[in-house]
């Protein structure tokens, strides 16, 4: 059964760095928010703590970080970490260029087999990340609108995610990047988005490899996904979760998410 997790932790953090006065930090958060590096704000612990705790909560045994060059400290951290139920590995993307160019800095980690991919921001309910790793073959986590909207993130924030179609069988036709009304009313209910949880497997590294950036200049996993539908003949499954993820977007996220995490109990 599924046992590795790659956790996308590479990113510029450029809305976590952005001021803002009305998000009471402390001096210890403060300065973290200003590297950017979402990963490591301090809730008790470092937020990505809880994330491989939940990971490890779900089944999974190794986690790979994927990180940038600069990462020192994120490095350090987990490099020394005496953790029993999950262990961590690192791969390095050498620059910001995308989602997709950080599932491919992975693939020696892969090791050809199937494995989750998320994001080092996102705190996801171990119920979503078992159904993954539960499932034959790739898919991607389904979270209801409804669901999300009883965690922290706003629901203008929530309306601006990519939607989710699937066919009567479940699986998934297309993923909708910032969905006009028009489009959320095509795809049926319940409305479900996608977190950027996924199971992939090896086929996902030759899609990497074959897109083009996107017009915002990345390589994005979405991309590389419908490639593999389309050119590879890989099949997703869409796997429905009505449950809240907490997000770590932005300064004013802290407060609600350190909130929701008061009684998590971390254990790696």
């Amino acid at each position: 059964m599924l046992e590795k997790a790659v956790i996308l932790a590479r990113g510029l953090g450029t809305r976590m760095r952005q001021d803002d006065p009305s998000a009471l930090l402390t001096a210890e958060e403060k300065a973290v928010a200003e590297t950017g590096v979402k990963a490591m704000l301090p809730i008790g612990r470092p937020f990505l703590d809880y994330v491989l705790s939940a990971l490890a909560d779900a089944g999974y045994r190794q986690a790979c970080l994927v990180i940038g060059p600069e990462h020192r400290q994120v490095r350090d951290y987990y490099a020394r970490l005496d953790s029993g139920r999950i262990d961590v590995a690192f791969a390095v993307q050498a620059e910001p260029k995308g989602t997709g160019d950080a599932v491919a800095a992975a693939e020696e980690f892969a090791g050809g087999q199937e494995f989750l991919v998320l994001n080092s921001d996102n705190y996801y309910p171990a119920e979503a990340l078992r159904a993954l790793r539960e499932l034959d073959g790739p898919g991607l986590a389904a979270f209801t609108r409804e669901g999300l909207c009883r965690g922290n993130i706003p629901p203008d924030r929530i309306a601006r995610f990519a939607v989710v179609q699937t066919d009567a069988a479940g699986r998934l036709v297309r993923i909708v990047e910032k969905p006009t009304d028009a489009q959320v009313a095509e795809v049926g209910r319940p409305v479900r988005v996608s977190m950027n949880c996924w199971r992939l497997g090896a086929a996902i590294f030759d899609a990497c490899r074959a897109i083009g950036p996107s017009p915002r200049g990345e390589w994005e996993l979405p991309d590389a996904v419908a490639y593999s539908m389309q050119r590879l003949g890989v099949a997703y499954q869409a796997v429905t979760i009505d449950r809240p993820v907490l997000d770590l977007s932005h300064r004013s996220d802290l407060a609600a998410v350190k909130a929701a995490l008061a009684d998590v109990e971390v254990r790696l």
